[in-house]
């Protein structure tokens, strides 16, 4: 039970992320109430995923090359500065990526969920859990052994089997949130209009800049 809690926040991160209508649930409404079809709506959602899926493992991607380059600590520290730079960033100055009208394909709709992911640092929010004990026992294989009782001179690198695992799991849970908010939004929508929206508003940019904090200090206490 101990090594399953950070399979647990993956998860959790997951729906957080599906929550958050900047990550693309609000636009998949958008369009379902465009084609005035529910199908549109699903359609819309597995691109969604997937631009944020890749933006996620690009930045998984990037953390594993520095943690053949830099020590734990440097990079533990490395990491938490990131994150609390994102965070102070969303916090003084909440800005989205512009794109083009409403009428999108899918290409369209995976470069602004991969726009999206990265300028609010959904990926960044994934790596303090990925640098944990229970995460990085599963050694690489191409990582040799240490000599019993030396000091690592990097971090050992998260394996690609867990960076795949880690991806899936974290998107099938958004795409499931993100999926159930945006065709209940969507089927609500003929009977109370923009009402529900507006009454069921969060301000998650300020959310998400105190979660990037929050995942700052994770970095640092992992």
């Amino acid at each position: 039970m101990n090594n399953a809690w950070p399979w647990a926040t993956l998860v959790l991160l997951g729906a957080y992320h599906g929550l958050n209508p900047a990550m693309g649930w609000l636009f998949a409404v958008a369009l379902g109430l465009q084609e005035k079809s529910g199908r549109a709506v699903v359609a819309a959602l597995a691109p969604i995923a997937a631009g944020h899926a890749a933006a996620i493992t690009l930045t998984i991607l990037v953390l594993r090359f520095a943690q053949t380059l830099l020590s734990p600590q440097i990079l533990k520290l490395a990491v938490a500065m990131i994150l609390f730079a994102a965070g102070v960033y969303r916090l003084l100055r909440a800005s989205h990526p512009r794109g083009a009208g409403m009428r999108v394909g899918w290409k369209d709709l995976f470069l602004w969920s991969f726009l999206m992911a990265s300028a609010h640092g959904a990926g960044l929010m994934l790596v303090p859990v990925l640098l944990t004990q229970p995460m990085l026992g599963i050694a690489d294989t191409m990582v040799e052994p240490m000599p019993v009782g030396s000091m690592p001179a990097v971090t050992p690198a998260v394996s690609l089997p867990v960076i795949l695992l880690a991806v899936l799991v974290h998107t099938l849970t958004l795409l499931m949130v993100a999926g159930i908010l945006a065709i209940f939004f969507f089927e609500s929508y003929e009977k109370v209009g923009l009402k529900l929206l507006r009454y069921t508003w969060l301000n998650f940019d300020l959310l998400w800049a105190f979660a990037l904090l929050v995942a700052g200090f994770g970095a640092l206490l992992s």
